[in-house]
């Protein structure tokens, strides 16, 4: 049986980061950004997506301090995982996100993308450093 694939989100109040394994879940097959300022219809964008990918779990970024607590950002985070699993029905695991925007930020600079260009793509970057994160985390067969 192959395993379905997980789709890890990096939520932002204007744009969400989203990227999806590959069928195997080994690799980050796909990262790309979507913009929605809702709560609810992104929940259900989301939702979508996953169903048209196969998506077997979403995995959410949740934003900590650098000290490991939690602060407003992590109570939106997660309200918007209830959100995810009750118009996806799929698990929703949260990852600690702490620092995958600043990570993003450098792999577009160190790739020559100009500062003005980052503010399009580092969302779905940050997805992709979710998603790796969590796949390199799963025990391997």
């Amino acid at each position: 049986m192959i395993p379905l694939r997980v789709l890890a989100i990096d939520y932002g109040d204007a744009r969400i980061g989203l990227a999806v394994s590959d069928a195997l879940g080994l690799f980050c097959g796909e990262a790309w950004t979507m913009e929605e300022w809702n709560m609810e219809r992104a929940a259900k964008r989301i939702a979508e997506e996953a169903a048209k990918r196969e998506v077997g779990t979403l995995v959410l970024g949740l934003p900590k301090n650098m000290d490991g607590t939690e602060g407003p950002r992590a109570e939106k985070s997660r309200a918007f995982r209830e959100l995810l699993i009750s118009e996806s029905g799929l698990p929703v695991v949260l990852w600690d996100e702490r620092r995958s925007s600043i990570e993003a930020h450098a792999i577009l600079r160190a790739n020559g993308k100009k500062e003005k260009v980052h503010r399009r793509t580092v969302d779905a970057v940050a997805a992709g450093l979710i998603l790796e994160g969590y796949l390199g985390s799963l025990p391997k067969e």
